[in-house]
């Protein structure tokens, strides 16, 4: 039996709200991961989930994934786009045919879906593919939070090879990842193959029998993302805070309130790089906030000294609304809460911080619990 099954387009969209809250800024743009589910649900197929604790030992499981670039597309690069012929795309559903693709070269039938991290496309995209298909997709997922590169995910954490994986983007090209001689080397190969489709490829990967899923699951995840998109939409249909509403869902922290006041990015190596500056309002007059991101947000300073960062989970959400926020869409002028979390225990090991942490992405900065930050 299912551990939840989502009834309503309410319940879709609290679900996919929830999922882009703890993208943290990344894991795709929600209104596509709703598109996904509300497509499924229109068409009569079951959107639920399955508690672990139900997922047989020798199950065959998968995960399909969306890699590459969630940077906007500049003219430069839609002209190339036209030149090279990519004009009409082939396949909406990238992660559907990624996973029919790895069952017919690997010979093997999947029973069981895993999301690779927690996302408003990147899981209701493989929920969705669960409900096409007619598989069990189980409650959890590889990171607890969305990250920028496969590494970082608890399957690497436990040496679970992640090959092969198949590769489908959107005109119609596919690709097998036969083998790869180290995680680092999968996600560069995969990021210069979705380079090459300028955006979004859907893969699949990290086949594995449900015993060695069980050891690495983020479990719970799912239900959880549900809970947060769920108590956001409540409190603003009751009048309440809903920025309020969040940090005492997941007992977290308000960190900011501010409007930004500079933004600044690139499109490189296949990630969306920037920074966010905001300006401090409210109890946060006269102080100043930075953050920055690739894919997802992971460094942030307060006045200038380091303050909350990865493997710690930190969202930007609509200062009113509490509707969370992916950095695509975050303009200069708007005003936003910065809400923070504890990030999930398996990443604050030696190994998780060494593929997590600040000094990963470049900053000599040691890592200090959110817990310890905010006393």
């Amino acid at each position: 039996m299912p551990s939840r099954k989502l009834e309503s387009e309410d319940e879709l969209e609290d679900f996919v709200r929830g999922c882009t809250f703890l993208g943290t800024g990344g894991g795709g743009a929600p209104e596509e991961g709703l598109k996904l589910l509300k497509k499924e649900f229109e068409n009569g197929r079951e959107i639920k989930w399955t508690d672990v604790s139900e997922i047989d030992d020798d199950a065959w499981t998968v995960s399909p994934f969306l890699m590459g670039s969630i940077a906007p597309k500049t003219e430069e690069i839609k002209n190339k786009m036209k030149k090279l012929g990519l004009r009409e795309p082939k396949y909406e559903r990238k992660l559907i045919e990624a996973l029919k693709m790895l069952e017919e070269y690997t010979g093997r039938e999947i029973d069981v879906i895993v999301a690779v991290e927690i996302g408003g496309a990147n899981t209701p995209g493989p929920l969705a593919a669960a409900a096409n298909l007619h598989k069990i997709i189980v409650d959890g997922d590889y990171a607890g939070r969305a990250i920028p590169e496969i590494p970082q995910t608890t399957p690497y954490l436990k040496d679970k090879p992640m090959w092969p994986i198949t590769s489908v983007d959107e005109w119609g090209d596919k690709t097998v990842i036969k083998e790869a001689i180290n995680y680092e080397m999968a996600e560069r190969i995969g990021k210069l193959i979705s380079a090459a489709a300028f955006g979004l490829v859907g893969d699949a990967g990290f086949l594995m029998k449900g015993k060695n899923m069980k050891e690495v699951l983020v479990a719970g995840t799912l239900t959880e993302s549900l809970g947060i998109g769920k108590k956001i939409r409540e409190a603003r249909e009751s009048g309440r805070n809903p920025v309020r509403a969040i940090v005492d869902e997941i007992s977290g922290w308000l960190l900011f309130k501010g409007t930004v006041i500079k933004k600044e990015w690139e499109d490189k190596e296949g990630y969306y790089w920037g920074t966010h500056k905001l300006k401090g309002m409210g109890e946060f007059e006269g102080r100043e906030f930075k953050y920055w991101f690739k894919n997802e947000n992971h460094i942030s300073w307060m006045d200038g000294k380091p303050y909350v960062t990865s493997p710690d989970i930190f969202s930007a959400v609509d200062v009113e609304t509490g509707e969370p926020k992916i950095n695509p869409s975050i303009t200069e002028g708007d005003k936003l809460a910065i809400i923070g979390m504890k990030g999930r225990e398996q990443f604050k090991t030696v190994k998780g911080l060494e593929i997590l942490g600040p000094k990963h992405f470049g900053f000599d900065i040691d890592y200090t619990p959110i817990e310890k930050i905010m006393g």
